[in-house]
């Protein structure tokens, strides 16, 4: 298979692409001919916590009260 995709046809099939990928393909999508993003998979430990806001109150803080307390 092709490593290179129309943004239609992942449009359409997307559930088929969404397998490749987890299987650890990649493919850059086209539109127009022209390439305009690539698509794979995450890499393990790829996620990066920036900031746990339970660590304010239990179950999070309200965005309201987060901006309140980032006034400088």
């Amino acid at each position: 298979m092709n490593n290179i995709i129309g943004l239609k046809e992942l449009r359409k099939n997307l559930g088929n692409y969404e397998k490749l990928i987890k299987a650890g393909r990649s493919f850059v999508v086209m539109k127009r001919s022209k390439p305009i993003f690539t698509i794979g998979p995450v890499e393990q430990g790829g996620w990066e916590t920036v900031i746990d806001f339970t660590h304010f109150r239990k179950n999070g803080i309200s965005a309201k009260e987060l901006l309140a307390r980032l006034k400088v």
